[in-house]
């Protein structure tokens, strides 16, 4: 390798599982169409004591997201289909439904931008299910038209927000099976795998040597503990099996204009278009391509995707302007959704040659602008979009305490509660921030604007293409959680009193 050598490379892989302790991880740099450097770490299984290899098999998650993106391209590329166009025209299994009449259709593109007003919910049952009702037993097939019952509810006008979720792109894999005849998962290994050589791939697990399928594994106080079973109902979204070999080979036909050694499976300006931006909160932040996730790496333009499933974690990560990708799954690894792509940023910054990004410490501060960006942002959407509000909540809060500026997610997490420094971005714009998620989870880009055509103030996110929009203060509802805390209190207290028993001494 040029920019950074092999053992330098794997000696970054021993500091990241020395921080992060992982049953099994795999990770590969893919240059000039092969795989330059692979480093397996663990067991893929604990039992058998397989050791982790290249051709060990992994489930991948919502990576398969992108599988089905590039089958839905080969159709528009066909002329079969008009991203444009409602995607109910494609849609024979099931309808999709919007909450209100006179929305505009949900387009194929909004299903592939996760903006056609999906929750990440459906049915909305599901929000109180393991894995939110998706997820079934082996052997026992679900279709999508008996999961959503006939019907999928559009909860927002389309267009109008990003909302992160499976069933854009399961939607997207039942249009495929409808216009093809086929059923996803032989579409795939014949327009997709096959044509790129991935020999191993597949939707279907009955399809792979089951003796190379990795187990998923949670860490415990008692050790690794066994995942069971299950297979997604909403296949196209997050159902596919690979192993480093085959990922590799597909990370390579990213990089080379949809064709690799074995073939190609989409033309150079269609790959481009699904890595140009198609959905940005804001002009300011990268925002998403078609189904792929777009950012920066020390100036480098990157696309990339996650996959998450329990015991499973997946990224890849690829520059195609310097022909570079990085691919990383481990089997049993600890809040991996959240440094497993960080860990991966910063080792394809090693590989080009670039340092992450870090909170600059030589742009001052403008306080004449605070009282423009302080208030609470509401974070619009159902109490079922339970991953974003997960992790934002309600909204965000922006606030000085003790004359430092301050961003609070209104969520019930410690840490994200307490409120995180702002550090400007960026000398010419005042609106721009950085925010340090802390536990070496790198930084976060924000950036604060008004609405267009409104006085109205609005807060957006680079971790997510996400927006909240400032409301009065009297919405706050961390004000209502503590207005009902104090009367609760005093209620208490009133009620002590009237008994004759006094407040309770001090501790």
């Amino acid at each position: 390798m040029s920019e950074i050598e092999r053992p330098e490379l794997r000696a970054a892989v021993d500091e990241i599982l020395n921080r992060r302790p992982a049953v099994g991880l795999a990770v590969g740099v893919v240059r000039d169409g092969t795989l330059e450097f692979f480093h397996g770490h663990g067991v893929a299984d604990i039992p058998s004591n397989r050791p982790v290899t290249e051709d060990t098999i992994f489930r991948i998650a919502s990576i398969t997201k992108t599988f089905t993106a590039i089958a839905v391209m080969q159709l528009w590329e066909r002329g079969l289909v008009d991203l444009d166009a409602p995607a109910a025209d494609y849609l024979r299994a099931f309808r999709l439904v919007p909450a209100r009449s006179g929305w505009r259709p949900a387009t194929v593109r909004h299903l592939l931008t996760h903006t056609a007003g999906l929750g990440e919910v459906a049915p909305a049952s599901g929000a109180l299910r393991p894995n939110f009702g998706e997820n079934i037993e082996p052997g026992r097939p679900r279709s999508l038209a008996e999961h959503y019952r006939g019907r999928l509810r559009i909860d927002a006008e389309p267009g109008t927000r990003f909302r992160y979720g499976n069933h854009s792109h399961a939607t997207l894999g039942q249009m495929v099976e409808d216009m093809t005849g086929q059923p996803l998962h032989r579409y795939l290994r014949e327009h997709v795998f096959e044509p790129l050589g991935m020999t191993s791939t597949s939707l279907v697990r009955a399809d792979l040597d089951a003796a190379r399928i990795a187990t998923g594994y949670t860490l415990r106080s008692s050790g690794p503990r066994a995942v069971p079973e299950r297979e997604p109902v909403t296949a196209g979204a997050g159902a596919a099996y690979s192993t480093p070999t085959d990922m590799a080979r597909y990370v390579a036909a990213l990089l080379g204009g949809g064709a690799n050694e074995h073939g190609s499976v989409l033309e150079p300006a269609t790959l481009a278009t699904m890595f140009a931006p198609q959905y940005q909160a804001d002009p300011r932040l990268p925002g998403v391509g078609l189904t792929f996730f777009r950012g920066d790496v020390g100036g480098h333009h990157v696309a990339e995707h996650q996959g998450i499933l329990p015991g499973f974690n997946s990224q890849i990560t690829v520059a195609p302007g310097d022909g570079v990708g990085i691919l990383a799954f481990t089997n049993g690894a600890h809040r991996a959704v959240m440094w497993l792509p960080v860990e991966t940023g910063t080792l394809l910054g090693s590989v080009l040659g670039v340092p992450g990004e870090k909170i600059r410490t030589d742009v001052p501060q403008r306080p004449e602008v605070w009282s423009e960006i302080c208030g609470w942002y509401h974070l619009p959407g159902r109490v079922t979009d339970v991953r974003v509000r997960a992790m934002i909540g309600a909204g965000v809060e922006v606030f000085v305490r003790r004359g430092e500026l301050l961003l609070r997610f209104l969520t019930p997490l410690p840490p994200l509660y307490r409120g995180l420094p702002l550090h400007p971005d960026d000398p010419a714009d005042p609106y721009a921030f950085r925010f340090d998620l802390g536990d070496g989870l790198g930084s976060s880009r924000v950036v604060f604007g008004r609405e267009p055509g409104t006085d109205d103030m609005s807060v957006h996110f680079e971790l997510m293409p996400l927006s909240a929009r400032k409301r009065t203060p009297a919405t706050n509802p961390r004000l209502w959680t503590e207005g009902a805390g104090a009367v609760a209190a005093a209620t208490l207290l009133v009620r002590r009193v009237a008994r004759g028993r006094g407040p309770s001494p001090a501790p």
